[in-house]
């Protein structure tokens, strides 16, 4: 790793200026031939070239540069990385009164830590990396994660790129401490979980719908609840931990249902726990032609806006989706409808619903992240949610 200096287009300063994290390749007017992937990049102006903030370089990425801090110059050593990572940790805060101790500790960009994630489950910390940018950072990074969190263990986490371009490190790895299981049982306000931080999806769990999982909880008491696209059982957990009479989780994974009726167990509950493996599109059409209905009706799908070309048909299977939802739900009960698309905005999520739901649904509340998935950028809000109130 070497410092270098960058200098942009007009266009490019002033995204710099809105404290935007992303310098694209094409912004970039001046670099050193010789810069490589994790250099420190000093960014200056087009005017009258003063530094106006720090990155770090990524070569093959069309973000030429990722940054780290705005305003002039800045040192980048271990106390700019600790007071930045005391900085989320303190955001946190307010979510270890509640019976938690799951939560992201970093989120990218947001947190001023693009392409790296760190979430913690107990006292395991999970360190995942989506960017070269920051394997030379490890060392550095790796004990003051810890020293804040107070998690004795880290385990590190490659995206499925860096996999194939990483030969010093590998997926799955445990830099730090003792890793007596690969499955990390934990708390979500009261509730147990359980996730494997080794070979589970992202980090082992997806913890950014904490508070509507709580949410749905709160309504489920003696009621019966669908829980579409269920993964690990999230939503019907809670549901049936909080009293729910029946919950049906809806997945195309076997391993992933198998994962509900486990997370369940961790639980004390009276209500029957089923589950349905297959297509959730063409499962819930079946249902919908047996004229079955539930209290509460959760569909909270994986991204199906991977790009910008996906846009147009990840509307239309929200839209189908919403019309399917709101066949199942008994009267007086509640369609509960998510996306995690980052290109679907929220005004676009909800007017899809307002196009396809029936006048006989009434929107009650509408949600976004929680606390420890703070949104610094346009971009970096994805999670939405409407409530939808079956009124006759």
């Amino acid at each position: 790793m070497k410092i270098i200096a960058a200098k942009l287009s007009k266009k490019g300063e002033q995204v710099i200026r809105n404290n935007h994290p992303w310098i694209f390749s094409d912004s970039i007017i001046k670099i050193p031939d010789d810069a490589e992937t994790g250099d420190l990049a000093i960014i200056f102006s087009f005017k009258n070239n003063k530094p106006i903030g720090v990155g770090l370089y990524d070569k093959p990425s069309p973000i030429a540069i990722k940054m780290l801090h705005f305003g002039g110059s800045k040192k980048i050593d271990t106390d700019f990385f600790r007071t930045k990572i005391q900085e989320a940790y303190n955001k946190r805060y307010p979510l270890f009164k509640t019976q938690t101790n799951a939560y992201r500790l970093i989120f990218g960009e947001n947190d001023r830590f693009p392409g790296l994630i760190a979430d913690v489950y107990d006292n395991i910390l999970v360190l995942k990396l989506y960017s070269q940018i920051w394997t030379s950072f490890i060392e550095i990074l790796g004990p003051l994660l810890l020293e804040i969190s107070t998690c004795h263990t880290l385990v590190l986490r490659l995206s499925r790129k860096l996999q194939q371009q990483e030969k010093s490190i590998h997926d799955g790895q445990v830099l730090i401490g003792d890793l007596d299981s690969e499955t990390i049982v934990f708390k979500e306000h009261g509730i147990h979980f359980s996730a494997n931080v080794i070979k589970g999806h992202k980090t082992g769990y997806f913890l950014d719908h904490r508070h509507n999982r709580k949410l749905v909880g709160e309504l489920a008491s003696n009621k019966t609840l669908l829980d579409v696209f269920s993964y690990a059982g999230g939503f019907a957990v809670h549901a049936l931990a909080r009293g729910a009479k029946e919950v049906t989780c809806i997945d195309v994974s076997k391993q992933a249902l198998e994962l509900a009726i486990e997370n369940g167990k961790l639980n004390t509950f009276k209500g029957k726990h089923k589950t349905l493996e297959g297509d959730a599109f063409e499962l819930l059409k079946e249902l919908v032609a047996k004229k079955k209905t539930f209290d509460i009706v959760v569909i909270d799908p994986p991204s199906f806006a991977k790009n910008k070309d996906a846009i147009p048909k990840a509307k239309k299977k929200y839209f189908e989706l919403a019309i399917l939802g709101s066949q199942l739900v008994a009267p007086k009960g509640t369609l509960i409808l998510a996306s995690c698309s980052s290109r679907i905005t929220s005004d676009e999520f909800f007017e899809i619903h307002k196009e396809s739901l029936p006048n006989t649904f009434e929107c009650i509340k509408a949600t976004a992240h929680d606390i420890d998935h703070p949104v610094a950028f346009p971009e970096g809000a994805y999670l939405k949610t409407g409530y939808y109130k079956r009124i006759r």
